[in-house]
């Protein structure tokens, strides 16, 4: 049987499903996120929440392996997104990572331009993100913009990028990428999801005074296998990455 929303996302490598999440569940979900950071945050290593100035709260950019706490566990293993995950993968699938981003108030750091495989390093590519927006999110403050289709493509050259928390960037990004982008406006509860090997950035959040977070969840399908040598290759470049940037801050 045809599925219309799996066709697109097949087709362009993305899809958008408004109001995903509403009303009690959103609060809910915004409530566990300010306990997490007021209570574990704290006590966690550098390399699992990260600031754009460790000095200011604040300006926390980002926090890496939320499924370690219980509430969020919980939500990626059991809750609506991954029945939306098995849909779209066409197979059965489990939680690969939760994750939260910001981009804080005028900010520069803008997100280089990326495929999420290149990270994960799973063959065949059966992994998908999704992004879930905590705010409104629009050009001024940094809106996820895809390049329809470049799923089907393979994955492009990664190299160093100077942005924390994404060590990695395509390097020959160039004016016919850029002319191809599709911004995606979003409100709170909004969830963008994209395939692993969908090319996509985000610029910096020019506003003063809005943030930019998100909650991301990626699932891979149960015949994605990691390539383990690509993976540990991978893990060293970003260690040493994070270590020489945190460094600096």
């Amino acid at each position: 049987m045809q599925d219309p929303l799996r066709d697109e996302y097949e087709r362009t490598g993305y899809v958008v499903l408004r109001g995903f999440l509403t009303g009690a569940a959103l609060d809910t979900l915004r409530a566990e996120l300010d306990r997490y950071i007021r209570d574990v945050v704290p006590s966690l290593p550098p390399g699992d929440a990260f600031y754009e100035d460790r000095a200011r709260p604040e300006t926390l950019k980002q926090m890496n392996r939320l499924s370690a706490d219980g509430y969020f566990h919980e939500l990626a293993l059991s809750g609506p997104f991954r029945e939306v995950a098995v849909r779209l993968l066409n197979e059965p699938a489990k939680p690969h990572g939760v994750e939260w981003f910001n981009k804080p108030p005028a900010t520069a750091h803008p997100t280089p331009a990326h495929q999420d495989n290149f990270y994960f390093c799973l063959r065949p590519s059966q992994v998908l993100t999704m992004w879930l927006a905590l705010d409104e999110v629009d050009e001024e403050n940094g809106c996820l913009r895809y390049i329809p289709g470049s799923h089907q493509r393979g994955i492009r050259e990664h190299g160093r990028t100077a942005t924390l928390g994404f060590s990695q960037g395509i390097v020959d990004y160039g004016p016919d990428d850029f002319a191809g982008e599709q911004p995606i406006l979003a409100s709170p509860g909004d969830l963008l999801i994209h395939h692993g090997e969908t090319i996509h950035r985000a610029d910096a959040n020019r506003s003063s005074v809005r943030h930019r977070r998100s909650l991301g969840l990626v699932y891979q399908g149960e015949s994605a296998r990691r390539d383990e040598a690509a993976f540990e290759k991978y893990l060293a470049s970003s260690k040493a990455h994070e270590q020489q940037l945190v460094g600096q801050r």
